[in-house]
């Protein structure tokens, strides 16, 4: 069986381009299109089995899109736990303008899924028996705001670590229920907790209320260009920013994630997981369009992380 199990309810095709200039109502002639598995759990999949994670990933597929998917997915060498889905599987849109060196990123909504449809990858996950479990990404329409919070129970009723990446309703329902790590960046933390979060301070504050209150053991916060941040309830680390040529930050949080979650799986600290996770991150800004960080470059980039203890005293 898989260390860690990945868990994606509303997966893509990813689709990205060149095109020279966007403007409207004219014909833009782009590049091949390049065509890549997505979504929040499959991405985390992707980059946990490229650092030597022994992973797989459960998701629904529908249509010629969801075999599709699965071909891509399992021809990188992640196993794949699919489920049947009614709806044809979504795809999202990145196009490049090369005149400008801007990106513009079109995310497609989800078919509503029945019932039977998600609760079948709920069952699909109860019959693994990992050490971790993430799930990650967006809930499409029909899917409950509790459908991640089912998953942790589920993980926990198997003694798996729990990883949360998910936004607003869905990751309230999860916390609700205790996990060991979740991923915000910081739009989503501040929408989380209902403030700007402009500083440190502030945000090492509402990372702690969430670990002293019991519902996240750690959180792992990115912050973009300004680095991250990782919280628990006795300690802070803060990684500084990475001097790197930004190309595409495209999958640069789930990279991220895929660092920490197979470092952790590996049996390493927490602290350097979270090394790994920076220098994933920074790697996946590397890669062009819709890739993803490789191997290669995170052990390039990890000499570079600077990571610093902060001092709080612990009420």
């Amino acid at each position: 069986m898989p260390d860690i199990v990945t868990l994606t309810i509303n997966p893509a095709i990813d689709i990205f381009i060149n095109v020279d200039h966007v403007e409207p109502t004219r014909k833009m002639r782009s590049s091949a299109p390049k065509r890549d598995p997505g979504g929040g759990g499959i991405n985390v999949a992707r980059v946990a089995h490229r650092l030597g994670g022994n992973v797989a990933a459960i998701y629904p597929i529908g249509g010629a899109l969801g075999k599709l998917l699965q071909r891509l997915l399992e021809r990188e060498g992640v196993a794949s736990l699919v489920t049947p889905s009614h709806v044809e599987t979504r795809e999202n849109f990145t196009a490049y303008e090369n005149d400008s060196g801007l990106q513009y990123s079109f995310v497609l909504p989800g078919s509503r899924l029945h019932a039977a449809e998600w609760q079948a990858v709920l069952d699909k996950l109860s019959s693994s028996n990992p050490k971790f479990v993430v799930a990650s990404g967006s809930v499409p329409p029909g899917v409950p705001d509790d459908f991640f919070a089912r998953a942790v129970r589920l993980a926990k009723a198997m003694g798996a670590k729990t990883v949360v990446d998910t936004s607003r309703a869905a990751l309230a329902a999860a916390l609700a229920e205790g996990v060991t790590l979740i991923k915000p960046n910081l739009v989503e933390l501040s929408d989380f907790v209902g403030a700007t979060l402009d500083d440190d301070r502030a945000r090492i504050s509402a990372c702690r209320k969430l670990t002293a209150d019991g519902h996240a053991e750690a959180v792992a916060l990115t912050l973009g260009d300004q680095g991250a941040l990782l919280v628990t309830a006795t300690k802070a680390w803060r990684a500084q920013p990475l001097a790197i040529e930004v190309i595409s930050t495209v999958g640069a949080g789930d990279s991220f994630l895929g660092g920490m979650v197979a470092t952790l799986a590996a049996g390493h600290s927490m602290e350097q997981a979270f090394r790994v996770a920076v220098a994933a991150g920074g790697a996946a800004v590397m890669s062009p369009g819709t890739d993803l960080s490789h191997e290669a470059d995170v052990k390039r980039l990890l000499p570079q992380v600077q990571i610093d203890e902060i001092e709080f005293a612990v009420p």
